[in-house]
């Protein structure tokens, strides 16, 4: 980008289990933003018997008409929009189907974070709202499908956990007709209990000095508490209210016991009427099983933590084509792990990132796609921990499941995951299901990064470091090739490096599309 990043308004999107969420804003310095525009839109993608198993075609259709509608709002600020799906669109089994269609028909390429990722950026969102740093906080959010609890101080998150549990998907287990009775409240609750018990185990270990809430539901209890008091405040953002008072809207709520009754009370918002039970004694046993005295607040959660993460890449310009420190320290902790070797790892993805930087006219790719050899590059013998035999696949099978892989989204894992398990054998293959399901545009990048992942192995094949560095060229001609030049370490063999790389070339020219030689560098290219 050659002008200002900082001056670019930008538009997140949250594509929740019961609504769709935009904000607008415009950047002020200081990683801090200005608020433009909000906009939401109920759509409940997450409804239906299926237990958030797939997307209705009907959610799919709503869910899309209000992306393209966000999307009109987001151009006529000349906006750049990021857009997250949490619980509902991560656990369908149809999942392509709703992406695909918001990339086609709505312009939006929507990104699939994990629960804990979700967590994560709600912490960073809710810190921009609630004065709250330096405190031990305990953050809860409890969307449509799930709820996401957070203990963190100063910035740092200390644990998180996403729990299926959400206002829709207990409605829809608990409360489905019309006319609430005592024993499926009694049972609700007894559910929550045996559900949040490994959290509260977490939370209980570590302490929290403050919590805050966010997310809909808590937001309009925290209305429904300011009403009972005799206030009508214009936003709840900071609003505290205590356990009792808490307690006091939850029996409210209990005693009106269908959806026409609870339309009638104070401050309860008219989209929630079918789902606020739940969402309800959620909470409730929440502030009983953890404890907590008084909520405050918060009315930034995802979104704004959307923003802000972006904003703060955005401001990395200097280290532009490395990880940045967040996803660096995620992936380290992962290969600390499980890799015992990590020497040859860096050595080789030093290598694979010098190939990229000098092959971007062959290969085309996006610079992001820098970041995802590099961490595939630093994790793709973590395999070795479970068996030396088809550890490729282990490996693969390890970054994909790695939930705490911080600041990447489920479709950067999964090339990330992909690119480390063909970093030998085979090549990918459409027959493979795993590749076969990425889109195309994301198998090429897979294809790209690998060949040259491989070929980067290859030249640490003694684990020596024989190879310190290369250069490439373009040899013209009638047959015009990518030359690979191969630095090496004075008196050093390069023989075995050498004969590796091209055994192992194969991938790497038929994704670039030319053929590949390597030689050692002379004294004059050595320089």
């Amino acid at each position: 980008m050659g002008h200002d990043p900082g001056a670019d308004a930008l538009a997140a999107i949250d594509v929740g289990t019961n609504s769709i969420h935009l904000v607008v804003a415009r950047p002020a310095g200081n990683r801090r933003f200005e608020i433009l525009e909000r906009e939401k839109e109920v759509v409940r993608l997450g409804s239906g018997s299926s237990d958030m198993k797939a997307l209705s075609p009907d959610a799919i259709d709503r869910g899309v008409h209000a992306l393209r509608r966000m999307r009109g709002i987001a151009d006529a600020h000349g906006a750049a929009v990021m857009a997250v799906a949490t619980s509902a669109v991560r656990e369908a089994a149809n999942r392509e189907d709703f992406l695909q269609r918001a990339r086609e028909d709505a312009g939006v390429d929507v990104q699939v974070i994990s629960g804990f990722e979700e967590a994560r950026l709600i912490h960073l969102g809710v810190l921009q709202a609630v004065p709250a740093y330096d405190r031990r906080l305990l953050l809860i959010d409890i969307g449509g499908g799930s709820t996401e609890f957070l203990v963190g101080q100063g910035g740092d998150v200390l644990t998180a956990r996403s729990v299926k549990l959400g206002a829709i998907r207990l409605t829809e287990r608990f409360f489905a007709g019309d006319r609430i009775r005592s024993s499926q409240v009694k049972a609700c609750r007894q559910y929550l209990r045996a559900f949040l018990a490994p959290v509260v185990r977490d939370v209980r270990s570590l302490g929290f000095e403050v919590a805050i809430g966010s997310s809909g539901t808590i937001a309009n209890i925290g209305q429904m508490v300011a009403l009972r008091r005799g206030a009508s405040p214009q936003s709840t953002s900071n609003l505290e209210f205590s356990a009792g008072e808490l307690d006091e809207v939850v029996e409210a709520v209990l005693a009106a016991d269908t959806a026409k009754a609870r339309a009638r009370l104070p401050g309860l918002d008219e989209r929630r009427v079918d789902i606020i039970v739940g969402g309800a004694l959620l909470l409730e046993q929440a502030f009983a099983e953890l404890g907590i005295g008084s909520m405050v607040v918060s009315d930034y959660a995802l979104r704004e933590g959307v923003l802000l993460d972006t904003l703060q890449q955005r401001g990395r310009t200097s280290s532009l084509h490395h990880l940045s420190d967040l996803r660096f320290e995620s992936v380290l902790h992962l290969a600390a792990r499980f890799d015992e070797d990590r020497p040859h790892a860096e050595h080789a993805t030093k290598l694979a990132l010098e190939l990229f930087e000098q092959t971007t006219d062959e290969h085309g790719l996006d610079p992001a796609c820098e970041e995802y050899l590099e961490a595939a590059g630093l994790l793709h013998n973590v395999g070795l921990a479970i068996s030396h035999e088809a550890h490729h696949k282990h490996s693969y099978y390890l970054i994909r499941n790695a939930e705490r892989l911080t600041g990447f989204t489920a479709r950067e894992i999964e090339i990330i995951a992909q690119v480390a398990r063909y970093h030998r054998k085979s090549a990918p293959k459409a027959k493979h299901a795993d590749f076969a399901a990425l889109r195309p545009d994301d198998q090429e990048v897979v294809r790209k990064l690998a060949g040259m992942l491989r070929v980067a192995i290859a030249l640490d094949r003694t684990h020596g470091g024989v190879v310190h560095s290369v250069s490439c060229r373009h040899q013209d001609g009638d047959s015009p090739r990518l030359v690979i030049e191969a630095h090496v370490a004075p008196g050093a063999d390069p023989s075995l490096e050498l004969y590796t790389a091209e055994e192992r070339r194969g991938l790497l020219e038929d994704a670039l599309g030319i053929a590949v030689a390597f030689e050692r560098a002379t004294a004059s290219h050595a320089a």
